[in-house]
């Protein structure tokens, strides 16, 4: 009779203390994976929109500095490869100090969520 009273295993309510601890902890992992998603999706986003920028500044380094003609804008519409669409403005000007530079700014935005935005600037000479 004396071996019964002394036991040594767990009892029901330190199991299910246990599993309450434990579904906390998950719960609270599942936010940060959720978080930690949604982060590398904008890094993923940001990226695009740079490259975009960044291509369009390229093309104009690529075009010469003779037939960029100073105070023209344009807008295009790339797609990424998210499936996001992103909308891409420049604005060449010439600058006000020295004539033999053209000051050149390109803007992509795009919306997920919310509305974003990123910008590039550059200044090419003769």
């Amino acid at each position: 009779m004396n071996y019964y009273l002394k036991s040594k295993g767990f009892s029901l309510i330190e199991i299910l203390i246990a599993l309450v601890i434990l579904s906390i902890a998950l719960l609270g992992l599942a936010g940060l994976t959720a978080q930690n998603t949604r982060n590398n999706s904008f890094g993923g986003r940001m990226t695009e929109a740079a490259t975009f920028a960044q291509d369009k500044l390229e093309e104009f380094r690529a075009i010469g500095w003779e037939k960029i003609l100073p105070n023209t804008s344009g807008i295009d519409h790339p797609k990424g490869a998210t499936g996001i669409q992103f909308t891409r403005n420049w604005e060449v000007r010439p600058n006000p100090s020295n004539g033999e530079l053209r000051e050149i700014s390109v803007t992509v935005n795009w919306t997920d969520q919310t509305n974003h935005s990123i910008r590039l600037f550059s200044i090419l000479s003769q």
